[in-house]
């Protein structure tokens, strides 16, 4: 472990002012990260350059395309800029949160002696099956994949041990855990509010949320199967959907179609309104099925609503016994609700609750940082060195570098 103040420089790219859970997880690692004594450095792609100091260190976008069909998704396609900023940057550590585009990064921070770490925020397998591949090619084409992920990055951070297992079944052995976190401040059971509960459902009626992304991924379509099999059934209920994307449109259009109750809000902007509208939910839910964390199922929690989740994800192990996974059907969901309004309430946001409380963000930046063979060294203990600016010269030269992790050069 290094006890000197690092330049820890982050590349991340699908970060949109509506992005969720990553966004969220940039933004909490990098308010840890200054307040350890480090120099975190952001860098995502945008509409334009802009080169920012915030609460979470500084922030740098970098002009990207948006992907067509994503929903306003953006990539950092230009590498020769990515590369001559890095170069100007003068990383100590190099961190990325994007598992496609950016794998080029890993080979650029071993020609530059600079250890880097690849985060696992999804299952290559998974995200292939939700495209629709088979299964065999799914698997086939995430082992390729991953091997190579493997190979070039000093180490692979995983948040779970769900997430692990497709790097263990390839033999890697440089993989490291290192769990998010929820804000159990800013998400608390205190944001309950009857009068927007009131707002959305009848007080005989189960009101069921969804914070998620509209996309293929996230298999939002299973929250609408679910409420559907519910009203079926006799159970009153009724869905809100927080959150946009591709999917929108026609998720709409499926309600309107089936008569069903669902309000679309689209994306929340305000923290403080969506930390209300999960604590004041009998029931979230969390159907994709790919997700190896699920920060927005955890917020829930904190808030002490209780989710149902995707038996194909990590979210069961991260929800354990005050939660409920689901096979990846309507039906199946709809039983996980019923078995969950089945508790009496009082028990059932203290156990979700209780659970949040096993994920603080002051335990996930020290595993991150220990990924990072990193110190918490605390503002007062070591200042970090002045941030540099496009244009500027690195700050240290070849020579200056610190030792590598094996493998890392």
């Amino acid at each position: 472990m290094t006890g000197t103040p690092l330049r820890i420089v982050r590349l991340a790219n699908f970060v949109t002012p509506a992005s969720g859970g990553l966004r969220t997880a940039l933004r909490e690692l990098g308010k840890g990260f200054r307040a350890a004594g480090h120099e975190p450095v952001l860098v995502v792609p945008g509409e334009r350059h802009t080169d920012r100091d915030t609460e979470q260190g500084r922030v740098i976008t970098l002009p990207g395309p948006v992907l067509p069909g994503t929903g306003g998704y953006r990539v950092l396609a230009d590498r020769r800029r990515l590369a001559a900023l890095l170069e100007r940057l003068a990383p100590d550590r190099l961190e990325v949160s994007d598992r496609t585009t950016l794998r080029w990064t890993g080979r650029w921070a071993r020609r530059a002696r600079v250890p880097a770490v690849m985060v696992s925020h999804e299952t290559a397998d998974g995200v292939l099956r939700t495209w629709g591949l088979p299964e065999h090619l799914a698997r086939r084409t995430a082992d390729a994949l991953n091997t190579r992920t493997a190979h070039v990055y000093a180490r692979v951070v995983c948040t779970t041990e769900f997430a692990e297992r497709e790097f263990v079944r390839i033999g890697a052995r440089n993989v490291v855990r290192a769990p998010l976190g929820v804000d159990l401040t800013e998400r608390h059971p205190v944001l309950r509010d009857p009068g927007l509960r009131a707002l959305h459902a009848r007080g005989d009626e189960a009101l069921l949320v969804m914070c998620s992304r509209l996309s293929v991924e996230k298999r939002p379509g299973t929250a609408l199967d679910a409420l559907e099999a519910l009203l079926r059934r006799g159970r009153p209920a009724v869905l809100v959907v927080a959150g946009d994307g591709p999917l929108r449109t026609r998720l709409e259009h499926r309600a309107r179609e089936r008569g069903l109750p669902v309000t679309f809000l689209g994306h929340v902007a305000d923290r403080t309104d969506l930390g209300t509208l999960q604590a004041s939910a009998d029931v979230c839910l969390a159907p994709g099925p790919a997700e190896t964390f699920g920060l927005a199922a955890l917020e829930a929690m904190a808030c002490g609503t209780p989710v149902v989740a995707s038996a194909s994800s990590a979210l069961p192990e991260v929800l354990g016994s005050a939660g409920a996974a689901a096979d990846d059907r309507g039906g199946a969901f709809a039983d996980a609700v019923e078995l969950l309004l089945g508790r009496p309430e009082p028990e059932r946001r203290e156990a979700a609750r209780a659970r949040a409380e096993c994920f603080g963000w002051g335990a996930a930046v020290e595993a991150f940082l220990a990924a990072h063979d990193a110190e918490v060294l605390g503002r007062a203990d070591a200042p970090a060195r002045p941030a540099t600016r496009e244009g500027d010269r690195p700050a240290t030269r070849d020579g200056d570098r610190p030792a590598t992790w094996e493998g890392a050069a």
